[in-house]
């Protein structure tokens, strides 16, 4: 059975840092990429960042490059993603996902003072 679960969300201040996490079971990990998206109420996903299977390439969307960072590691089929200076705009309930494999629950971040 696939399974993901997110964990590292809750409220942060703007300009702080924050990792999420993502392990996965049921599946193997290593040979698909993975996404991880973002959802706010009222808006559409959005991707934030795209991992390979061997970590040799990443993607990110304008709004997030240079802030964010996705890894992951093969042998405790996780991923990562390392977020700094958030902004408010960046809170929402963050997935990871895998093509055809499907995605996490999610996690909510609020960014706040």
């Amino acid at each position: 059975q696939v399974q993901f679960g997110e964990s590292g969300g809750g409220l942060v201040q703007p300009g702080g840092s924050m990792r999420l996490s993502c392990v996965a079971s049921g599946f193997t990990f290593s040979s698909y990429s993975l996404n991880w998206y973002r959802q706010a109420p009222g808006k559409e996903r959005e991707l934030d960042a795209t991992i390979t299977r061997a970590s040799d390439n990443t993607i990110y969307p304008a709004s997030v490059h240079g802030r964010f960072t996705v890894s992951r590691d093969n042998v405790k089929d996780t991923s990562y993603l390392q977020m700094r200076d958030l902004k408010p705009e960046d809170a929402a309930v963050y997935y990871c996902d895998v093509a055809q494999k499907g995605r996490g629950q999610g996690i909510q971040v609020t960014v706040s003072s």
